[in-house]
């Protein structure tokens, strides 16, 4: 892009900021809301069809806020005085996150086109700091899959190599702000749907304490486990993001009552001297990628030259969540999704013939509206949940869930902080796992135990593998409620990687602008 607007910043400048520097810049008036907003539409119109990590564009609306914002700023005073920070700054939304105004379709036929009769509690907070919603972006239907290949409408490609998945469940989100098509966006993490994709897509991805950010509105798949939070281009980003959604919500039963901690400043905090990291024994090692490794051991070096004391510890149960998980999950999802039935809303199939019995048309409505990922989660998990098996599938899971807990607790005795790689490997090229189910599960294996025991996680870019130049994520853990220490660690290590990359790592980025098209691609 070449146009410049009326405080001679370019559109393409504009989308390669970070939100906060974005946010200095509409408050100094250098730049309008409208201006900022427009330039990320026109991006999404000239990468997006190469991508896909949109589903819906919501271009009236978001247009609309931000000259709100804008005749409110020019206007001053006490309102101008009272608008939050991130005012003005666009955001994309997950398409698992209900949404009035735009359609809600988790990435499923059963819910194609249906739109929701009220938003999102996060959605609420976002509207009230009056940030325009982009749009909704592309996921794993339901979000279930780690490479958002199992969305109805197609998959999302990976900025870095259209060829590439993006992760998942999350990867339109991330591919969103990793292509610059928005500078902050949503997501949900049930087992790493949002630490996942920040690592392949090199963008930075917060899992919030479980319940310290509201749920209410978010499509469920496994209650126990999803979490929303933040995925965004610097860490300080998803501080002022996580700073808006989070905090209590009354309707959610999950809730919980603590006020957040000031994420913002623990960003800004600017050391580690002193802190305990602690190098999980069984999260890195044999099964990750050699560039995987050497970025991991790199990020390590880091943090000790900068006064943090590296520590080793021993979590033996985490061996067996990545089983546990895959029954929780399951069986929680199976319970969820019993009420998409083809009669009290979304895609209705009628039987060709025989009887209109309810049975008749909820089993032809689910088997037109549900992809086979999808049909296969909740199959296991009612087989999970079945009379005669339940103690010896759920029960069990659920009591290595305890022991996953317990490992965590005697962990953070030790360490202040956890770390690890938050992938084994870089991304893999699009097609290459979907026929072998366990083979793509795998891709969770670090990210899991957060989830297990509700702790909260935050992926950041840790550099370029060196087999294959594609990006490498590195992974904090913190106590639960202790999310202000992953910012704390976090910004500090994201600045020391800067420093030797001699900037952010999406600078490095191939341009999508001469990537060729979506189509060139596809005939590939």
């Amino acid at each position: 892009m070449t146009e410049h607007n009326t405080a001679g910043t370019s559109a393409d400048t504009l989308i390669r900021l970070s939100a906060a520097q974005l946010a200095e810049k509409l408050h100094a008036g250098e730049v309008t809301a409208v201006e900022v907003t427009q330039a990320y539409l026109d991006r999404i119109a000239a990468v997006d069809g190469k991508v896909n990590a949109f589903l819906h564009v919501n271009a009236e609306e978001a247009l609309a806020v931000a000259a709100e914002v804008d005749a409110i700023r020019a206007a001053g005073g006490a309102e101008a005085q009272a608008l939050h920070v991130l005012a003005g700054v666009p955001i994309a939304v997950k398409d698992l996150i209900v949404t009035i105004g735009q359609p809600t379709t988790a990435g499923s036929k059963i819910l194609e086109g249906w739109h929701s009769p009220y938003d999102a509690t996060v959605v609420e907070r976002l509207r009230a700091a009056k940030m325009p919603i982009l749009g909704k972006t592309n996921l794993d239907e339901f979000a279930m899959g780690s490479s958002t290949e199992h969305s109805a409408y197609g998959p999302t490609r990976n900025p870095w190599d259209l060829d590439r998945i993006p992760g998942g469940s999350g990867g339109g989100s991330a591919a969103a702000v990793a292509a610059f098509e928005a500078p902050l966006a949503l997501g949900t993490d049930t087992g790493g749907s949002i630490r996942q994709p920040g690592a392949v897509t090199g963008t930075v991805g917060v899992k919030p304490t479980y319940g310290s950010v509201s749920r209410y509105g978010a499509i469920a798949m496994a209650s126990s486990l999803d979490q929303i939070g933040p995925v965004t281009r610097t860490v300080l980003d998803s501080a002022l993001l996580h700073q808006v959604i989070g905090g209590h919500d009354p309707r959610d039963s999950t809730s919980l009552p603590d006020p957040l901690a000031d994420l913002v400043a623990a960003a800004k905090t600017g050391n580690v001297d002193g802190l305990r990291i602690g190098i999980i024994k069984e999260l890195h090692g044999e099964g990750y990628q050699a560039g995987v490794e050497n970025r991991f051991n790199d990020a390590l070096e880091l943090l000790k030259e900068a006064g943090a004391e590296i520590v080793e510890v021993s979590c033996p149960n985490f061996q067996y969540a990545l089983g546990a998980y895959y029954l929780i999950m399951p069986s929680e999802a199976s319970s969820n999704l019993a009420k998409f039935d083809g009669v009290r809303y979304g895609l209705r199939v009628l039987p060709e013939d025989g009887p209109m019995t309810i049975e008749r048309v909820m089993g032809a409505t689910r088997a037109a509206g549900f992809g086979d990922e999808v049909k296969r989660r909740i199959i296991l998990g009612t087989y999970a949940l079945s009379a005669g098996y339940y103690d010896a599938y759920y029960g069990s899971a659920q009591k290595v869930r305890t022991l996953v807990q317990r490992d965590f607790d005697a962990a953070f005795e030790q360490a202040d902080v956890l770390i690890s790689p938050t992938a084994p490997t870089t991304a893999f090229p699009l097609g290459e796992k979907l026929d072998d189910p366990l083979a793509m599960y795998l891709n969770d294996v670090a990210t899991i135990p957060a989830n297990l025991a509700g702790v909260p996680g935050l992926s950041l870019p840790g550099g370029l593998a060196d087999e294959d130049g594609l990006p490498v994520g590195i992974q904090l853990l913190a106590p639960a409620r202790e999310d202000a220490r992953l910012y704390r660690v976090g910004a500090v290590l994201e600045s020391l990687l800067e420093a030797r990359w001699g900037g952010p790592l999406l600078a490095q980025a191939p341009d999508l602008a001469a990537a060729g098209t979506l189509e060139a691609q596809e005939a590939k």
